[in-house]
């Protein structure tokens, strides 16, 4: 799912060091992998999905599909699969907090009073 491997490129390009990755640099690779497991199967469909209707879902079986992009092109399109796993574990997170607080009879709640 993840290869920390990418981190070791220079991604400076003469620019000031990106304290992000430079963080990630420092990081040991078990954690990396954790942090990288750590996204539900659901998540990891709808990043799938949504990569795939960036890119086009030609069948690879009866197409040879190919796909060139620049560096930056490319980086955008990493940012915004990051973004969307971000928000959607985030929201697969509130939902487990609703769904835990509307079962326990002692913090009840409202389901329609959730919507904010």
């Amino acid at each position: 799912m993840f290869n920390p491997e990418f981190l070791a490129t220079d991604n400076n390009d003469g620019k000031d060091a990106n304290a992000l990755i430079q963080y990630l640099q420092e990081q040991s690779p078990d954690v990396l992998q954790r942090v990288a497991k750590s996204a539900s199967n659901d998540i990891q469909d709808i990043i799938r999905h949504n990569v795939q209707g960036l890119l086009g879902m030609l069948p690879g079986e009866q197409f040879e599909v190919k796909v060139t992009s620049s560096r930056d092109q490319f980086a955008s399109l990493l940012a915004s699969a990051m973004m969307t796993g971000y928000f959607l574990r985030q929201m697969e997170q509130r939902k487990e907090l609703e769904e835990s607080l509307i079962e326990d009879d002692e913090m009840s709640i409202d389901p329609k009073d959730l919507n904010l």
